[in-house]
């Protein structure tokens, strides 16, 4: 009798242990709405880690983009996370929606792809420029999205607020169809480019990305550091025959701070060492490089991710 229960008490150690392990690894990778760019990525990403990287398993999981993937990640409700590296920049240090209240228990993996700030409107609207949205129902992106920091600033060098216009927080599928259906009359998305959503609006209207004069990027580069100008070229979408020139931030992949080392590390690797997996399983992973890993990194870099860029001298 005692023989058995020894046997038992040992088979549940040992269930209990390998749990342990198995849980440790089983991750959450917060990413954005289903018709962006954060959500396709971040399943590949899942995908591919959860095959190459041994007793890992990372869900990717549609949220509402970057600033609620950084609440997700403080409070841990989240291992991993898509984001905007102005949404990163202002977590770090508690500023715009994480005024006095920055998150620090995160870290950069690694930066990418570039994001393209873009308005837009049909092909045919008064709405010339920026200024012309005075007055307009404008969709300024999911509440707690980057797109939505993005769409303030952009207002903002123009003198415009949210007083000014007719503000919508849709998602980027929401900002889609409704402005299909007329029922607004511009919508921000900043995504890569081309971006689905746009791209969906595009097969069946003619459209317009609105251009931001270069004096206005130029006073937004200034105020706002992790921006650079930027340039949506004519045809990427489907009747969009002229450029745009705008502003771009930058993706970058995160991991919250109670992440070990050894998983981080494992994950950075694999993003780099995939064999063009990666790249075949989703355009922006060809922009996802060695040599722009560090690229428009707005906080510090997880110890995990440091250690791999150390073995292959990106970092001293």
């Amino acid at each position: 009798m005692k023989k058995s229960l020894l046997v038992v008490l040992a088979m549940v150690c040992v269930l209990t242990v390998s749990i342990g392990v198995y849980s440790a690894s089983d991750l959450v990778l917060a990413t954005g709405g289903t018709a962006g760019t954060y959500y396709p990525l971040g399943g590949a990403i899942a995908n591919i880690a959860n095959k190459r990287i041994a007793k890992m398993n990372i869900a990717a999981q549609a949220t509402g983009a970057s600033i609620e993937n950084m609440r997700l990640i403080d409070k841990a409700d989240a291992d991993l996370a898509i984001v905007q590296n102005d949404t990163a920049y202002y977590a770090w240090n508690g500023a715009e929606a994480f005024a006095g209240k920055p998150i620090k228990g995160f870290g950069v993996i690694a930066a990418l792809y570039p994001e393209v700030v873009q308005c837009v409107v049909a092909a045919n609207s008064p709405i010339k420029s920026i200024n012309d949205l005075k007055g307009k129902r404008v969709s300024v992106g999911a509440p707690g999205s980057g797109t939505e920091a993005n769409a303030r600033q952009v207002l903002g060098v123009h003198g415009l607020t949210y007083a000014d216009i007719d503000e919508q927080f849709l998602s980027f599928a929401e900002s889609a169809n409704q402005f299909k259906d007329g029922q607004i009359d511009a919508f921000f998305v900043t995504a890569g480019i081309p971006n689905p959503g746009i791209t969906d609006v595009s097969t069946q209207h003619k459209i317009r990305i609105l251009s931001i004069a270069a004096d206005k990027t130029k006073q937004m580069t200034a105020e706002y550091p992790f921006l650079v100008a930027s340039t949506v070229p004519a045809n990427t979408y489907m009747n969009q025959p002229e450029p745009a020139y705008t502003a771009q931030i930058v993706a970058l992949l995160i991991a919250g701070n109670h992440m070990s080392e050894a998983e981080v590390y494992q994950i950075a690797k694999m993003l780099f060492e995939n064999d063009g997996e990666l790249a075949r399983a989703h355009a922006k992973g060809e922009l996802i490089t060695l040599k722009t890993a560090l690229d428009g990194a707005t906080a510090p870099i997880h110890p995990g991710a440091a250690k791999y860029y150390k073995e292959k001298g990106i970092l001293k």
